[in-house]
């Protein structure tokens, strides 16, 4: 795997500390867009950083956390390209990689705990995509950015 970026909000950033540490241990690259600290911050700049990596192809997948996770995906798939899943759960996890090929992880850290988080990142990067008949329902995706490119959406 290439590299995964990373960011949080104040909410997310215990959390994403642990993942941070998680992600060293598996020997991954990574790219920490942020925050550094537990003062408050605006979600969107972080999870901004994370998806126009993901979407230009700089890195390959990202992970988001906030207080809920909610934030951050309704942020990342606002940006062509990315396939955002607010994962918390196992199955949800292994699912968003499976059929959905998610390219970005967003997680609450005030929704699940550090152990579970822990377990849904390794699912998910573990996981590979299916392909087959998702392919299609990615395509039909791709189609609908693009169709909303052309309209000056973006």
């Amino acid at each position: 795997m290439n590299k995964i970026a990373i960011g949080s909000d104040h909410a997310g950033f215990g959390l994403k500390e642990d993942v941070l540490g998680l992600l060293k241990d598996l020997n991954i690259d990574i790219v920490d867009c942020g925050t550094n600290t537990t003062e408050s911050v605006d979600y969107p700049d972080f999870g901004a950083r994370v998806s126009e990596l993901v979407s230009s192809g700089e890195v390959e997948r990202g992970i988001l956390i906030c207080g809920t996770g909610i934030g951050m995906s309704i942020v990342a798939n606002k940006y062509p390209n990315v396939r955002a899943a607010l994962c918390n759960d196992l199955f949800s996890a292994k699912m968003s990689r499976l059929h959905n090929d998610a390219n970005i992880l967003a997680l609450g850290s005030r929704v699940i705990e550090k152990n579970l988080a822990a377990e849904i990142v390794k699912v998910w990067l573990s996981t590979p995509f299916e392909g087959g008949r998702h392919l299609k329902r990615l395509d039909k995706i791709r189609k609908i950015e693009e169709k909303l490119n052309i309209h000056g959406n973006y």
